[in-house]
């Protein structure tokens, strides 16, 4: 079940990513970023009023750490929007999950941000080389890119790893909905900050763009919001590294479909990657069924 959860929030994802990139296309990085968590405040929000939930009451008197997944995740979406129109949308979500990769390696090796420490042995590093193997597949061709979007793509990972388990304890304490709705605050109160600053040195100049009658292009944060929602659900079940394979795999795939489908950049090499990514899967999926290290 929470694989299938997963894979649901990767393929959020991928149009998620594709909806933020034609928003940034019109409004540029530090405007589109801001209307991204706007637009993610309000669907959370939406919904915590049918729910008759209140966040403030529900998270009262927890430790401010725990309201820090946001402002992680306000850099990550920033990082994609320097991306997005750079380099491919399956170059930056393979790039985003080798980061993730990387970062979550690390937190199920050492038990970082909560996490259970985990052996990693040879079915591990042996998924982690294939998915390697896809993600040169995928990368191919994008070998000249400029070194900037591809920096900011794998640091998009790193801080995705960190808010999704950050939210996820804060979810834990609280709820799903009040986790997802603390992720958009917080970061939308930092796009204020990011949107301030850069307008005062005379950055700001894409809200000059007005509405866009393209009314589908603002959907990226409610979309970002229900994929923050689906991964809370998960992230307690599974490793963070079999979570993050699986985001691999649904992320990329998508990000072929995407690619192929509005941008006609389709080939056959890319689903070749995109293979390997889910076998990379199926070796770390059945790594994770062992038992955690105690302690």
């Amino acid at each position: 079940m929470y694989y299938a959860v997963s894979a649901s929030a990767a393929v959020i994802i991928a149009a998620m990513l594709a909806l933020n990139g034609e928003l940034t296309a019109v409004y540029g990085q530090y405007p589109a970023t801001l209307i991204i968590h706007i637009a993610g405040l309000a669907a959370v929000s939406a919904a915590a009023l049918i729910k008759r939930e209140n966040p403030f009451k529900a998270a009262k008197g927890l430790p401010p750490a725990l309201f820090t997944g946001g402002v992680i995740n306000y850099f990550n979406t920033f990082f994609n929007t320097i991306a997005l129109g750079r380099i491919s949308v399956t170059a930056i979500l393979a790039l985003s999950l080798l980061g993730q990769a990387a970062t979550s390696l690390a937190v199920d090796r050492f038990g970082l941000l909560g996490m259970p420490k985990r052996r990693l042995g040879a079915p591990e590093f042996a998924g982690l080389a294939v998915t390697a193997l896809g993600i040169a597949a995928l990368l191919r061709g994008e070998a000249s890119a400029p070194i900037a979007p591809v920096a900011v793509s794998l640091l998009s990972g790193a801080a995705c790893v960190g808010t999704r388990q950050v939210t996820a304890q804060l979810s834990e304490r609280t709820s799903l909905l009040t986790g997802a709705w603390y992720s958009y605050f917080t970061g939308t109160l930092c796009a204020v900050i990011g949107a301030a600053a850069a307008a005062a040195f005379g950055q700001a100049g894409g809200f000059a763009a007005g509405v866009s009658p393209r009314a589908w292009i603002y959907l990226g944060g409610a979309l970002g919001a229900a994929a923050v929602y689906l991964q809370n659900i998960a992230v307690r079940h599974m490793s963070s590294f079999a979570m993050t394979l699986i985001l691999f795999a649904g992320q990329v795939l998508g990000g072929v479909v995407i690619d192929a489908a509005f941008y006609g950049s389709f080939s056959a090499q890319k689903l070749a990657g995109g293979a390997l990514a889910f076998a990379g899967l199926a070796l770390n999926a059945l790594a994770s069924r062992r038992p955690a290290k105690a302690g």
